[in-house]
């Protein structure tokens, strides 16, 4: 039975964005502890958080969480990810941290991933690299964890993109990518690997589900934490599986009335769209408090945005990272931070940790069209412009000759 041919709930916008920020611990005051079960419960519950290299003002993993709970510090996520193992990295859609829990099912990504590279870096990159698979498994066994290094000595190294890698950092990832290495721990933000028996503990490394039943967990993991979707969200939100395959699955899920169609109107006037949902969604909308007036500040790769497209659906948000944008072109700035409100997003920030001065230097404020900045709004972002600046540990928040709130 087909989406179409069903009866279709309808849910409004306000109520599809409450839901939607509930899956993502957005709805409630960003209040609570962070002992190690309480993040490890939020991580589990968003699914992951996204590692990234730029540092404006924190880690984009750090930001993630303290977007959550402000009294999140950086240090209180090393203990879960580097000795209690209860955390892994990899790759989702990008690299990302995620509850070692969900480790067999990296299994079918390993597989993949050594299928696909195989053939792609051998005509990308030459078949040097493979050579120094052995070499480098022995390395790591003999001497422990290591990073890029330690290892290709006297190979020629670049301070390029991933596309001038020297063979034993090629040699590495492969090994990351494909489930021998694992990253045991991050110095200065480098990665060092170890072998995988030694990082992942025993009993998540025993169990290799099926292809069928990853594509079944990564199917209903992926709705239970976006609350509705197309199948084609539903593919992109681990990014593992081949997009026929959840199609069909969606297709059985529908007929075994596991999901049920529901229209979700979008922010502005674009056309509705036609989604999968549990059946269970209208009792889980009714306990939905609205949102608080509560004004937060995301990083650009928090887990509720990641979907640019989807974003823009469901807030009426248009956002773009502008890094790679030449300055003179830039709309914005080189790395601005999406504002929340409530259950809306209300604008964007240009602001940077000065290492000089060791203060948060905040640029500007672009509030979206139809967004007053009067006396209580202009307060409360200062409020958590103040939150964010101890969260960074500066000293003293600074607003630039630029600054337009």
């Amino acid at each position: 039975m087909t989406m179409e041919a069903q009866l279709v709930l309808k849910v409004d916008n306000a109520a599809a964005r409450r839901l939607f920020l509930h899956k993502h611990a957005l709805l409630e005051v960003p209040t609570g502890s962070t002992n190690e079960d309480a993040l490890l419960n939020l991580i589990h519950r968003i699914g992951f958080v996204q590692v990234d290299s730029i540092n404006t003002v924190e880690r984009a993993h750090y930001m993630i969480l303290w977007s959550r709970r402000q009294s999140y510090r950086p240090k209180h996520l090393g203990k879960l990810l580097e000795h209690d193992r209860s955390l892994f990295e990899h790759w989702t859609h990008d690299a990302s941290i995620i509850p070692t829990e969900f480790f067999p099912h990296w299994h079918y990504r390993f597989q993949k991933s050594a299928e696909s590279l195989q053939s792609r870096w051998k005509v990308g990159r030459g078949a040097e690299y493979q050579e120094k698979l052995n070499l480098i498994l022995r390395h790591i066994e003999e001497n422990g964890p290591a990073g890029t290094s330690d290892v290709g000595k006297g190979e020629k190294r670049s301070k390029g993109g991933w596309w001038e890698w020297n063979p034993s950092k090629t040699a590495l990832e492969y090994l990351w990518r494909t489930g021998r290495l694992s990253v045991s721990r991050r110095e200065n933000f480098q990665k060092l690997y170890d072998l995988t028996e030694r990082v992942i503990p025993a009993e998540h490394r025993a169990t290799k589900p099926s292809h069928a039943e990853t594509l079944e967990w990564a199917c209903k993991s992926a709705i239970d934490r976006l609350g509705f979707a197309t199948p084609t969200e539903i593919a992109a939100y681990w990014d593992k599986l081949d997009f026929a395959d959840v199609k069909a699955w969606c297709e059985q899920a529908l007929n075994r009335h596991e999901l049920i169609p529901v229209e979700i109107q979008a922010a502005k006037d674009a056309k509705p769209k036609l989604c999968l949902t549990r059946p269970t969604i209208e009792s889980e909308l009714k306990p939905l408090d609205a949102p608080s007036r509560r004004i937060r500040i995301l990083s650009p790769f928090d887990p509720a945005l990641r979907d640019r497209k989807r974003t823009e659906f469901l807030f009426d948000f248009h956002y773009r990272i502008e890094i790679f944008v030449p300055e003179p072109k830039r709309q914005y700035g080189y790395y601005v931070f999406p504002v929340m409100e409530g259950g809306k997003l209300i604008g964007r920030i240009d602001m940077k940790r000065e290492k000089a001065s060791n203060a948060l230097a905040v640029k500007r404020f672009w509030p979206e069209a139809g967004i007053r900045m009067g006396k209580g709004r202009h307060q409360r972002l200062k409020s958590e412009l103040e939150r964010c600046t101890r969260f960074a540990g500066c000293d003293d928040l600074q607003f630039l000759p630029t600054w337009q709130g």
